[in-house]
């Protein structure tokens, strides 16, 4: 029964093709790159022509936004614009990499719970908004639940499946030797902890061997909470960013391309060589969800970019942050995201600065004083008066820098 679900799948298919009746073109299915582009251009087309309908669907049901005035300039003209736009995104993921992807690789099973889960997440807090008229959505103790609740899952997997190992040298000596290491298959794959320090030199770092102080039996508790609060960070980071047109979906289409090259030669043997970088067999696939996740963001932008048709709503911006935490996590690259989500990391702390510097006020002076004009730090430029499209582009060409930052620490040690 699995050996038919998978011959559905093109990858399975084509491979048949070209290997019993040599058919023509049926190959270029075997090369990731082949299909992380038509996930790409899949998923796009599926944005544009689709999305099109679901916002319909979504103005006719009347979901549209509750819009609080806070006294930003054009807020109240967005009241009414249709949200659960991240219903676009998640449909638009999902066929391409059911076609493209090797579904029964781990990773993507992983990244397909992962938006799946925090996606119904999002829809709760979009539904109570919107249909129990609950400006308050679902309430923080169960968001935290839900991401918590994913968290552990992945964090047990990334540490029990046998299938997540990494490909190590068997012995020290043969590092200066590496080709003769390779003729001679001197490497083994082995269950690790191991992930990457960003700007060293020898960029490894051990888990186990930073947790050596707790009793073996706590190794695996601790992996698992580091993994929770990672996912749970960046997923609210997400969330928060979503304030402005196209800013958050702008921002995760960077982030994720930058992930998608990681993911490429992380699971490439001969990239990893010559890079000196950690290399995880079977990551590669990987890239052709990152590009079906880029192609839906991309398309979504279509219908979200200033001014704005369709909101993105936490269905869409709580899936996005856990799907790009999970995704640093599987390449080993978790320690590059304050560098990585740099803006979703600003966005955070500024909301965090903004609540305790008034309470510390508060509470020290009898009034409470702001550092900025308002959180989170878009709505602070906002409320200067600089127009929503130029801090939109600001905010993106920020994340462009940084990505640049995290894939030249590929080289820079």
């Amino acid at each position: 029964m699995r050996r038919t679900f998978l011959y559905k799948m093109l990858y399975h298919l084509f491979k048949f093709l070209d290997k019993q009746f040599d058919f023509p073109g049926a190959g270029l299915f075997q090369y990731i790159s082949f299909r992380a582009l038509m996930a790409a251009a899949t998923s796009l087309l599926i944005g544009i022509i689709f999305g099109k309908r679901i916002i319909k669907f979504l103005q006719k049901k009347q979901i549209g936004e509750t819009i609080r005035d806070l006294g930003l300039e054009g807020q109240l003209q967005k009241k009414g614009t249709p949200t659960m736009g991240g219903i676009i995104i998640l449909a638009s993921v999902m066929l391409p990499t059911l076609l493209f992807a090797r579904i029964e690789n781990v990773y993507i099973l992983l990244l397909l719970l992962s938006l799946l889960w925090c996606g119904l997440l999002g829809f709760a807090d979009d539904y109570i908004k919107v249909f129990l008229k609950n400006k308050e959505g679902l309430k923080g103790k169960f968001k935290i639940i839900g991401q918590v609740g994913l968290g552990i899952i992945v964090g047990i997997v990334m540490y029990t499946n046998p299938y997540i190992k990494i490909r190590e040298f068997k012995h020290k000596e043969y590092h200066e030797y590496k080709f003769e290491a390779e003729e001679k298959k001197h490497y083994v794959d082995v269950k690790s902890l191991k992930t990457t320090i960003p700007f060293i030199k020898y960029n490894e770092l051990d888990y186990e061997e930073l947790f050596d102080f707790l009793p073996d039996s706590l190794i695996p508790v601790a992996y698992v909470l580091l993994v929770t609060f990672i996912i749970t960070a960046v997923s609210n980071g997400a969330n928060i960013t979503d304030g402005l047109d196209g800013l958050a979906a702008g921002i995760s289409a960077i982030i994720i391309t930058t992930l998608a090259i990681l993911a490429y030669v992380s699971g490439n043997v001969i990239f990893a060589d010559y890079l000196n970088i950690m290399f995880i067999p079977h990551t590669g696939e990987i890239v052709i969800f990152c590009m079906a996740l880029v192609g839906a963001c991309i398309g979504f932008l279509w219908y979200n970019s200033y001014p704005a048709q369709v909101f993105m709503g936490d269905t869409g911006s709580l899936s996005l942050g856990a799907v790009i935490a999970v995704l640093a996590i599987i390449i080993r690259k978790e320690l590059l995201i304050p560098v990585l989500c740099g803006v979703f990391l600003i966005e955070n702390l500024s909301v965090i600065i903004q609540v305790y510097y008034f309470k510390y006020t508060k509470a020290r002076y009898g009034e409470g004083k702001r550092i900025f004009l308002m959180s989170p730090l878009h709505h602070h430029y906002q409320k200067k008066n600089i127009p929503e499209p130029k801090i939109v582009a600001r905010f993106w060409i920020i994340s462009l820098l940084l990505a640049i930052i995290t894939i030249a620490t590929l080289k820079i040690r």
